[in-house]
């Protein structure tokens, strides 16, 4: 769980990297124009770490479910062998979704205006500006976002519909104890995927939406997890400094018991 839990972290900071430095300097300098393939470079990035995370976020339930349903075999099948091909398959499939998405908005021809009306380039933001047919572009967005967003979310919501179910059969200190560990992820899971929806809402309703709403919705999607996430798992921290304590602690005691006994012996 630790080594997800890390992996997290990194996605979240790689995310905010990826766009704050350039919206920073736009802040402080105005330094606010971007080159068409800066800013495909930059959705790129955002894109793929964004699914990245979602594919972590499910394989911290996969984690949940093996640890509190399987929990005799959690060492035998999470290994760091078999997280680190977890890790490397979620990032390929990352890549390999977003892309094309990418890739077909470098082909479409802008005609319009040349203001993004937001602080990161995305796809929808970037469509805005184009002219002629984008109906294509458009449909494999939705697609691809609804696949990443409903296939994710069910196997979310599989995983800890049968957690609940295993937990049903547990002493109550024990699923007290199950219940505990799965809550901060299950907070974390809401988080991520409400804000998707809600960003994907606005967009759709652009018409009836003002600029600053979406720009709104658009910080809460990218930056409320990366702001959130060390809050919300840091008793996860505190966890892992407190079992190392504990580690060091125990060697403590046995060699001072040893001590004390060759001591006494003397």
């Amino acid at each position: 769980m630790y080594h997800l839990i890390s992996l997290l972290f990194l996605v979240n900071l790689s995310c905010t990297t990826t766009f704050m430095p350039k919206f920073l300097l736009g802040l402080a300098f105005e330094l606010n124009q971007i080159t068409l393939d800066d800013c495909l470079v930059q959705m790129w990035f955002i894109y793929v770490i964004v699914t990245f995370e979602s594919t972590v976020i499910l394989l911290m339930a996969l984690d949940r479910y093996v640890a509190i349903c399987k929990p005799l075999r959690y060492h035998h099948i999470m290994t760091n062998r078999f997280l680190t091909q977890l890790t490397l398959a979620s990032l390929a499939r990352s890549v390999l979704l977003m892309t094309p998405i990418v890739y077909l908005d470098s082909t479409v021809k802008f005609c319009k205006s040349y203001v993004i009306l937001n602080f990161v380039c995305e796809n929808m933001g970037l469509l805005k500006l184009a002219c002629g047919d984008i109906s294509r572009v458009q449909a494999i967005g939705l697609v691809v976002r609804m696949v990443i967003t409903v296939v994710d979310g069910c196997l979310l919501l599989l995983s800890y519909l049968t957690i609940l179910h295993t937990t049903m059969f547990l002493l109550k200190q024990s699923r007290n104890k199950a219940l505990n560990t799965c809550s901060s992820h299950i907070i974390v899971a809401l988080m991520i995927y409400a804000s998707s929806v809600l960003s994907a809402l606005i967009y759709r309703l652009e018409t009836s939406v003002s600029v600053d709403i979406q720009n709104l919705t658009s910080a809460i999607y990218f930056l409320l997890p990366a702001t959130i996430n060390p809050v919300i798992y840091g008793v996860r921290v505190k966890e892992i400094w407190i079992s190392l304590q504990k580690m060091f602690g125990y060697k403590e005691g046995v060699n001072q018991n040893a001590h004390n006994m060759g001591h006494n012996n003397n």
